[in-house]
């Protein structure tokens, strides 16, 4: 009994010093929190419909069309088919200022079908599969713009929520066609997540990364009975790949380099007359991005002349790295500290220990807890995306929400697999609470607004953004 009485004791001491540290909400927060799980369930299915649809780059017709419906159906005014896109939406509910915005995405990557299962099964054979949980992205993102709508309905918040279905942010970077339309102009402040192995606020930075098309084009001849009448594209493509794994040795370590053989030619007795190559460079800025990206292209014209054809090279996109805002990130870690990190079952600790055991990782499970705010890397490693765009022409707070336990490879079958079931579930409806709740102090908090704003003019000083994006409309028609 004495024992029982002192175990308890000690466990009213823990919960009691945890409720003193935990931070204090209102009732607009607790709202939004309230929104999401009643709502929970809505969510799950429109993510599951997403993840089902495995739409890839301007194809996402189904899943965008979802996104709008829902969006219509809770009272927002839809507008489709924005910056000649059309699967990009911009979904809006309130009037006049501040006007808050929160990014969507619904891309699906190719060849990643995938059961929910922790191990390789695929769903439709050499389909595509959610390899960046984007099915749980847009969701949360209207989620949360949905639960701050009826508080702006309620009359307990004033301004406008607006959200932004933004397509193909796996390839091609549909964002900068809609900042070009001008889509962002009169934003305030834009919200951004990202389906990740942990949960925090994010205020590291991205690589920049540009992305070109090279093309040879020869003479075809009889590779056995006349090759000296013929000018091979395969051997200017294959010098130039020679050339680019050379010049990988004199680059800086924050560079990466790659490139995907589109063409080599069709058949082995013919001299190939026409080669093609996928050509993408990155690093943590834009200006050694480019440096590297002009002397790559420099090095075409080289292979072009040594195989004595002739190339051509056309821009796809590129984006810029991300403009961190720490104003906006410390903002948000308090939300989290709120919510506490997600709690998962017995069976969901062994589906993750599955994933980790079929992809040769540590059987650790999902780590469940929240990081305190990092230090922003000078430069920091890892992946690109538009988003970096957006935050040079609106500030930008951005969340890592967990939907994969770590060691798990991105852009693989095993995020597939963890973004249709709950682990994946749980991650959404988490960002969505924490979004929304970062949403709301921003509408309630004009000093909030005001720094926010003001980081990011400090960071982003005297340079004047330009998306790197060729003349004309997307390539929605790209095959």
């Amino acid at each position: 009994m004495r024992v029982q009485l002192i175990l308890s004791f000690v466990l009213l001491l823990v919960v009691t010093s945890y409720a003193q540290k935990r931070p204090k909400i209102n009732k607009n927060k607790k709202s939004i929190i309230a929104n999401v799980e009643r709502n929970y369930e809505q969510l799950t299915d429109l993510s599951d419909k997403i993840w089902s649809y495995e739409e890839i780059a301007f194809r996402e017709t189904q899943s965008s069309a979802a996104l709008a419906e829902y969006a219509r159906n809770n009272g927002f005014t839809v507008k489709t088919g924005v910056a000649d896109i059309p699967t990009a939406l911009v979904a809006e509910y309130g009037s006049g200022k501040p006007i808050i915005g929160i990014l969507g995405e619904f891309d699906a990557l190719p060849g990643l079908s995938q059961k929910t299962v922790p191990e390789k099964d695929p769903l439709h054979e050499g389909g595509n599969g959610h390899g960046c949980g984007h099915n749980l992205f847009g969701v949360a993102s209207l989620g949360a713009a949905v639960a701050v709508k009826e508080l702006i309905e309620a009359g307990k918040l004033k301004g406008t929520v607006r959200f932004y279905g933004t397509p193909a942010e796996e390839k091609f970077f549909g964002k900068l066609w809609m900042i070009r339309a001008g889509l962002f102009d009169d934003v305030d402040v834009v919200m951004d997540w990202h389906p990740a192995a942990e949960t925090k606020a994010h205020v590291q930075s991205s690589l920049a990364l540009v992305d070109f098309i090279v093309e040879f084009h020869g003479q075809a001849a009889h590779a056995s009975g006349d090759p000296w009448n013929g000018r091979s594209a395969s051997d200017a493509l294959e010098l130039y790949t020679t050339g680019i794994n050379f010049y990988r040795e004199h680059v800086k370590p924050t560079v990466r380099i790659h490139y995907h053989i589109q063409d080599g030619g069709k058949v082995v007795n013919v001299v190939p007359d026409y080669s093609k190559l996928w050509v993408r460079v990155r690093d943590t800025k834009r200006d050694g991005m480019t440096a590297v990206w002009k002397q790559v292209e420099k090095m075409a014209e080289g292979a072009a002349i040594m195989a004595n054809v002739d190339y051509k090279i056309s821009l796809v996109s590129g984006i810029h790295e991300i403009l961190v805002n720490r104003t906006g990130g410390a903002e948000m870690q308090k939300n989290l500290e709120y919510l506490g990190a997600i709690q998962y079952t017995d069976e969901e600790q062994e589906f993750a220990k599955g994933i980790q055991r079929a992809v040769g990782k540590e059987e650790l499970g999902i780590e469940s807890k929240i990081e305190p705010l990092e230090e922003t890397l000078e430069h920091p490693m890892g992946g690109s995306t538009d988003v970096g765009d957006v935050s040079f022409v609106v500030p930008t707070i951005r969340l890592s929400a967990t939907t994969a336990p770590k060691g798990t490879p991105w852009h693989s079958w095993a995020v597939v697999a963890c973004g249709g079931m709950s682990i994946g579930h749980k991650g959404m409806a988490y960002a969505a609470k924490a979004l929304g709740m970062t949403m709301v102090e921003l509408f309630e908090n004009a000093d909030l607004r005001k720094k926010v704003k003001a980081e990011y003019k400090e960071r982003k000083g005297d340079y004047i953004y330009k998306g790197i994006i060729p003349e004309g409309p997307p390539p929605i028609d790209w095959k």
